[in-house]
């Protein structure tokens, strides 16, 4: 495991956290997205003092962030996270560095319950979640098309020490 960092995304990571997200699209098992979409875009729709990105020598290696589930009160510590890691970081702890990083900050913010949602081809990333405390609470079965294919979500979570 290399040496990286994880500190507060800012909008100056902007093109890296862009640039990642593309590579994840790319894979076509990652995300239904066909395109990253604009920082102001990006930036307005996650939960503030959530979002953290990996750092190694000054450059992004991943990141992590977070949606509000619903924008009804109740639901109010409900998020969904998403994770990305360069390809050239894979295999190196940066997933589970940021991941448990923002598990322990969403926790402390009073977030109780945090769900994913993950094409079940997609096994490190289910692997890496199960690893930290989430479980498999179902499957959403042709949730959406990609390429004309209908596509499962495995729809994961995990409740915090606040709950």
């Amino acid at each position: 495991m290399g040496s990286f960092t994880i500190r507060p995304m800012v909008a100056d990571d902007a093109a890296a956290v862009a640039r990642i997200f593309e590579h994840g699209i790319a894979t076509k098992n990652a995300t239904f997205e066909i395109a990253a979409p604009s920082w102001a875009h990006f930036d307005s729709g996650h939960v503030n003092g959530l979002s953290f990105v990996a750092v190694d020598d000054g450059n992004v290696i991943g990141w992590v962030a977070c949606t509000p589930y619903s924008s009804r009160h109740v639901y109010r510590g409900v998020v969904e996270e998403s994770l990305y890691i360069d390809e050239s970081a894979r295999g190196r702890g940066v997933g589970r560095a940021l991941l448990e990083h923002f598990l322990h900050v969403a926790d402390e913010s009073g977030i109780w319950t945090v769900q994913a949602g993950i094409f079940p081809e997609n096994t490190i990333s289910v692997n890496l979640h199960h690893a930290l405390g989430f479980r498999t609470v179902g499957v959403r079965e042709r949730l959406g098309q990609m390429d004309e294919v209908w596509r499962d979500v495995l729809l994961l979570e995990r409740r915090l020490a606040s709950d």
